[in-house]
């Protein structure tokens, strides 16, 4: 199970301008409730996160790093360029105190391999083998675990055959029992299941100018269906992080932690910072 942490920025894409303050406070109040859950079930999890996000909240990072496995989701959600691969993967590094050995790129976009080769990660996970009308088309695309140019990518998770997505859309657009059926048959067919969500659809967002597919089941009905989930996958098999998922079955070695100079972004001082789980 995995989450892509980041500053609430859909909204842009419908027209709908959010400060700064507004984009971190929904995604850090989404945050909140979502470790609960996780942390109340004991659920291990990966956690794509913006270097952005982490700064505004590195105290819940490291929270969430002794436990979980902190992945990068790049520097910001809006904006790339190639040497955020490099710079996001230090800062997340310097602030969770842990390697960071994993790569989903926003919106699972595409990046010439190499330039994630050449910023140091292990795996990548920017790939929903399925297609999605105005998104991407990866039929063609291996299904499982796969290399790409010496690059071990991690795809989500789609159901065999036909190829049926099971990331968030579909998690609360399907009607749950079929939704679990497609998870239990991909569960296996493949040996494991990679399934991702954002933390921001686990507070109330109906206020905002998104479309009702993306914003339908959010919030408390939206956790509670999650909690349904793990309950029933966990009667089925084992939540783990993805680095340990790999390292284990792929015989990868844990790298040393460097400790590079980071990026000082400074958020502009509204409030206090809360913690998200407490020590």
């Amino acid at each position: 199970m995995s989450f892509d942490v980041e500053e609430f920025d859909m909204p842009a894409e419908y027209n709908q301008n959010l400060s700064i303050y507004e984009q971190m406070e929904t995604g850090y109040k989404g945050l909140q409730a979502t470790m609960s859950l996780i942390n109340g079930t004991d659920t291990p999890a990966t956690f794509f996160t913006t270097a952005h996000f982490a700064t505004w909240f590195p105290e819940s990072i490291q929270q969430i790093a002794r436990k979980h496995e902190i992945a990068s989701h790049t520097f910001f959600h809006s904006t790339y360029k190639t040497g955020d691969l490099l710079q996001s993967r230090l800062q997340l590094e310097s602030i969770a105190g842990q390697p960071v050995y994993g790569l989903r790129m926003p919106r699972m976009k595409v990046v010439p391999m190499q330039d994630v080769i050449d910023a140091g990660y292990t795996y990548d996970s920017s790939m929903n083998p399925t297609w999605i009308p105005g998104r991407y088309n990866n039929l063609s695309a291996p299904r499982t675990v796969y290399y790409d140019q010496n690059m071990l990518r991690v795809p989500a998770s789609v159901s065999p055959r036909l190829r049926i997505p099971l990331f968030w859309l579909a998690f609360k657009n399907m009607p749950y029992a079929v939704f679990k059926n497609l998870a239990l048959q991909t569960l296996k067919h493949d040996g494991y299941l990679c399934l991702y969500f954002h933390p921001w659809e686990f507070t109330d967002i109906w206020e905002f100018e998104i479309p009702g597919y993306a914003k339908r089941w959010s919030g408390e009905k939206l956790l509670h269906r999650l909690y349904r989930l793990i309950k029933d996958l966990k009667a089925e098999g084992d939540f783990t992080t993805m680095w340990e998922m790999l390292s284990e079955t792929k015989s990868l070695a844990p790298r040393q932690l460097l400790q590079p100079a980071p990026v000082q972004l400074k958020a502009p001082k509204k409030g206090s910072q809360q913690s998200i789980v407490k020590p």
